[in-house]
């Protein structure tokens, strides 16, 4: 998945912030009631989350690399 994927609300979020909501929809998806439908589309939020996540984390590792030379 590319960034420009990911919707602007989710780009605007900490990595913080991003696990949390992470942790929230996982704990929804795991309740008994939890609707299919509403369920797909919570998976994929989920995905792009962490998509998030991991472009936040590499961008760090290039800065910090950028100053170790």
């Amino acid at each position: 998945m590319k960034s420009k994927n990911i919707p602007a609300d989710i780009k605007q979020k900490s990595i913080k912030e991003a696990q949390i909501e992470i942790n929230n929809i996982m704990a929804k998806l795991e309740e008994p009631g939890a609707k299919l439908e509403k369920s797909i589309d919570q998976y994929n939020r989920v995905i792009q989350l962490n998509q998030h996540i991991h472009e936040q984390f590499k961008k760090q590792a290039e800065e910090i690399k950028k100053k170790m030379k």
